[in-house]
């Protein structure tokens, strides 16, 4: 059997739908992983600029000397956040005790503008004026 030399050039229909194929699921796999990793590039900004604005209301609470009972809101980049601050109550802490500090529980709520919720709880001394204390 004699081959032409023309009937030997190039590739067949099939070779060229299955390299299509090949080329088309390869893309699709390739986006999807983008997509992917652009989610999650976007949710971990989002919570650095969550934790970055908590931890700025944390800094500027005031000093321990001036840290008051009473509760304080606003909005930080429209974040917006509370604070709470009581005395700190427990079976461990005698209030009548001669000391120049005085434990407060100190709350902070911070709610991102989509809605989550991150919290804070912790213990705070406050200086007692000298003539408070017991």
């Amino acid at each position: 059997m004699r081959v032409r030399p023309d009937d030997r050039a190039g590739f067949t229909l099939i070779e060229v739908l299955v390299a299509l194929a090949v080329v088309g699921a390869s893309l699709t796999a390739i986006g999807a992983l983008v997509g992917v990793s652009m989610r999650g590039a976007q949710s971990i900004e989002q919570r650095v600029a969550f934790r970055e604005t908590l931890r700025s209301i944390v800094t500027s609470l005031p000093d321990r000397r001036d840290l008051a009972p009473g509760s304080a809101s606003g909005t930080t980049a429209g974040y917006g956040w509370r604070t709470d601050v009581a005395p700190y109550v427990s079976n461990l802490v005698d209030p009548r005790a001669a000391t120049p500090w005085q434990p407060q529980s100190v709350v902070i709520s911070v709610r991102s503008p989509s809605g989550q919720l991150l919290r804070i709880e912790t213990i705070r001394l406050r200086g007692r004026p000298a003539d408070a204390r017991p």
